[in-house]
């Protein structure tokens, strides 16, 4: 069993936190579990790099050096977004601190970053969804994809390009770069409906690559650029378009009904890969381009537990790959494919999220 914990915080509290898991004791924020599970046997020197908690979408540079996530911190009235090492250390923020940060990507060279930020409109972040509404995630149109430099300096929006206090435009995010760094994929309502596009790293030669009714977000390349990936629910019926309408309307969407698809990169001959009901989302290509790695609740008849599974392009071959028991999520592999990093629970009280990362045996 794998057991090292290192963090951002002093040496002396990660000792401690690792001397606690060692000996199967709590820790400062309560009791603590292994964090590798020996049916997880694609994964080997399994390694917990923080554990503030709080963590989401961690990402690799492309150097496989740092990372990139959203967190937030103390008082903090938002999540923001940070870069570390892969070991954990040198955590810095590297967003403005004002309005709400998500979706944080590194630029091909590893020298600035992408992320979406509603800070232009606003620096008081948006409020949290009507939980009235059921379960339900935010697509505010308040959203920029920003471009900046590594250390957060000179962030400017590349799209839209212009952002104005107190002006709404189009929800902007969830934005990914291709291996060869010269293409971007996103999701927007740029023209009414969530869907997927790709840009230039600049913000130009924005071209459309969705067109059905329903959520496409989370959308990624494959290693080669040829493939897109990404997470979508397209309502079926009268009572389903008409809810998924009305919602949009509002900035919202229902997340429970999400399946993996795949298409070229052009958005052509797009089909579903996965058919397993529940919410399927977070989507990434494996080393080899052959099967996608992605987290799913469908094994849970409560539909609370995510856990990371793969599964090949047609369909078929479909692998449990960790066992975390509560939530497994936002897998993404190093770009030389060694490694996978991801953010989970298994390490703590419960909505407890920390970065991990492991070796990755094929």
């Amino acid at each position: 069993m794998e057991l090292l914990v290192t963090s951002g915080r002093t040496a002396s509290v990660a000792l401690a936190l690792a001397a606690c898991i060692a000996l199967g004791q709590g820790g400062p924020s309560g009791p603590l579990q292994a964090i590798h599970d020996p049916r997880e046997i694609h994964l080997t020197n399994v390694r917990q790099i923080t554990a503030r908690g709080g963590y989401a979408e961690a990402y690799w540079s492309f150097d496989g050096r740092r990372l990139i996530c959203q967190a937030r911190r103390g008082d903090m009235p938002a999540d923001q977004m940070f870069v570390l090492n892969a070991d954990g250390t040198d955590e810095r923020q590297v967003s403005t601190g004002a309005g709400r940060c998500t979706c944080g990507f590194f630029l091909k060279g590893d020298k600035e970053i992408l992320y979406a930020s509603t800070h232009g409109h606003s620096p008081i972040p948006p409020n949290p969804p009507d939980r009235s509404k059921g379960y339900v995630w935010p697509v505010w149109n308040r959203y920029a994809i920003y471009r900046a430099r590594t250390d957060g300096t000179g962030a400017h929006p590349i799209i839209p390009k212009r952002v104005e206090p107190g002006r709404e435009t189009a929800y902007y995010a969830e934005a990914t770069v291709s291996a060869d760094g010269k293409r971007i994929l996103f999701t927007a309502t740029l023209d009414g409906d969530l869907e997927i596009y790709s840009m230039k790293p600049d913000g130009s030669d924005v071209r459309r690559l969705t067109s059905r009714l329903g959520y496409d977000g989370g959308p990624v390349f494959s290693p080669d650029g040829s493939m897109i990936a990404w997470r979508a629910w397209y309502p079926q019926t009268v009572s389903e378009r008409n809810e998924y309408r009305a919602l949009l309307a509002q900035e919202l969407v229902k997340p429970s009904r999400m399946e993996i698809w795949v298409a070229r990169s052009d958005g052509t001959n797009p089909r579903q890969v996965t058919k397993l009901g529940g919410a399927a989302f977070a989507p990434y290509f494996t080393p080899d381009g052959k099967a996608i790695i992605f987290s799913s609740n469908h094994h849970d008849h409560g539909k609370r537990k995510f856990e990371l599974y793969t599964i090949k392009l047609d369909g078929t071959g479909l692998e449990r790959i960790t066992y975390g028991n509560e939530f497994d999520c936002f897998p993404m592999f190093s770009r030389d494919g060694r490694k996978l990093v991801w953010c989970s629970n298994r390490n703590g009280p419960s909505r407890h999220t920390d970065i991990f990362t492991a070796d990755w045996k094929p």
